[in-house]
C-alpha cells in the first residue's frame, strides 16, 4: 500500500513538471508570435516613411535637415534587435515623423495632396495597430515572467533555464516622447 502512495506521489510530480513546462512553451511562444506582430506593424511603418517623405520633399525642398533626420531614424530603428532597443529608435522615429507633420502644416498645398492625406491615414491606422500589438506582447510578457518569479514555477523555471523576456515599453533615458501627430 505504501508502494502505490509513493508511485502515486511521483506520479503526480511528473504531471505538476511536464504541464508546467508546458505552461512556461506556451507563453514564451505566445510571446514570440506578440513580438513578432510588432515587427510586422513596425516593418509596414518603415515601409511608408519614404513614401511620405518623398511626398513632403516634392514641396518643401529646403527641409533637408529634416530629412536627414527621418532617414537616420529610420535607419536606426530598423536595425534594432531587441525590445528595448525599439523602444528607443522607435520614440525617436515618432519624434522625427512628428516634425515631418510639422513641416507640412506650413504648406497648404501639401496637405490638401490626395497622396500625403492617405499617406497620413495609413500612418495612423499604423500607429494604432503597433499599439495594440505592443499591449498584446506586453500582457503576454508580463504573463510569462510572473509566472517564473512565483513559486514554484520559479523552480521549474529554473530547472529548464527559461528566462524572463523584456517589455516593449517607453524608454526612461531622458528622451522626450510625444505621440506621433497626425492631422488631417
Amino acid at each position: 500500500m505504501l508502494m502505490y502512495i509513493i508511485l502515486g506521489i511521483i506520479v503526480v510530480l511528473v504531471l505538476w513538471v511536464v504541464f508546467s513546462y508546458n505552461g512556461f512553451i506556451r507563453l514564451i511562444n505566445n510571446s514570440k508570435e506578440a513580438w513578432s506582430d510588432i515587427e510586422v506593424q513596425l516593418k509596414r511603418r518603415y515601409d511608408l516613411i519614404p513614401n511620405l517623405v518623398n511626398t513632403v520633399k516634392g514641396y518643401a525642398t529646403h527641409e533637408s535637415t529634416a530629412f536627414e533626420k527621418i532617414s537616420q531614424a529610420r535607419a536606426a530603428a530598423m536595425g534594432a534587435k531587441t525590445a528595448g532597443e525599439h523602444s528607443k529608435t522607435d520614440a525617436i522615429l515618432g519624434q522625427a515623423i512628428t516634425g515631418l507633420f510639422g513641416i507640412a502644416e506650413a504648406y497648404p498645398e501639401l496637405k490638401a495632396n490626395i497622396n500625403f492625406l492617405e499617406l497620413q491615414k495609413e500612418l495612423s491606422d499604423t500607429e494604432n495597430k503597433i499599439q495594440a500589438a505592443r499591449r498584446f506582447y506586453n500582457g503576454n510578457v508580463r504573463d510569462l515572467n510572473t509566472g517564473l518569479q512565483q513559486f514554484p514555477g520559479n523552480v521549474i523555471g529554473g530547472m529548464f533555464k527559461f528566462s524572463k523576456m523584456e517589455f516593449f515599453d517607453i524608454p526612461d533615458d531622458g528622451v522626450e516622447t510625444k505621440p506621433v501627430e497626425v492631422k488631417f
